[in-house]
């Protein structure tokens, strides 16, 4: 199961009040200001948001590491939109240690599997960079998740329109076939959905 989600990744609140002398809330109330705090911080974030948290994870367990893949995951709670996920996981790899890992970003939690911030999954063993799963620098990390969006829905805009339900879903990547590393862009799946390739140095849509 691991090995699957390292390949298909390769081609995401508490609120304390208290007052001395304030009368205390009922429980309804308490609920309700809990359940607001929850929706104030539960908003999806962009990739490059959730990617740098990730990275910084992954740069205290490998100093060489070498980012594979970033894509968008769907949480009970948090709304996917225009290109932000409410949950996103990242693949490194690392020469010296040949393992990789993957790092997943959450927004919120959803016990007892995901938690809140980032995670660390388990090593795994990694011969480094094949011509289909290239490793990309941050430097040509350009383009964030919401661009990449933009320019992707302009492009599907009438298969959108055709197919209002379908939510999209995005996955950074690089291999010997582009220049740069790209986004995938999904509306629904593989088989019957629509997909379009974004430059993610320039954001330029590719044909």
């Amino acid at each position: 199961m691991r090995s699957n989600l390292l390949m298909s990744s390769v081609l995401l609140v508490t609120l304390l009040l208290s007052a001395c002398g304030t009368p205390k809330p009922t429980g309804d109330a308490k609920s309700e200001s809990t359940a607001a705090a929850t929706a104030a911080v539960s908003v999806p974030v962009s990739g490059k948001t959730a990617f740098w948290e990730m990275y910084k994870s992954a740069h205290s367990w490998a100093a060489d590491l070498a980012p594979l893949a970033l894509e968008s995951k769907s949480i009970p709670g948090v709304k996917n939109q225009a290109g932000k996920a409410g949950m996103w996981t990242a693949t490194f790899g690392s020469r010296s240690q040949r393992q990789a890992r993957v790092f997943t970003y959450s927004v919120i939690a959803n016990p007892p599997d995901v938690y809140k911030g980032v995670t660390v999954g388990n090593p795994l063993t990694w011969n480094g960079p094949t011509s289909t799963a290239l490793s990309f620098t941050t430097s040509d990390f350009a383009v964030d998740s919401e661009a990449a969006y933009t320019a992707a829905s302009a492009q599907a805009a009438v298969w959108i329109k055709s197919h209002p339900d379908k939510e999209a879903s995005l996955t950074l990547g690089n291999a010997a076939r582009f220049k740069e590393p790209v986004w995938y862009v999904l509306w629904g799946d593989k088989k019957s959905g629509y997909s379009v390739l974004v430059d993610a140095k320039t954001g330029s849509v590719i044909k």
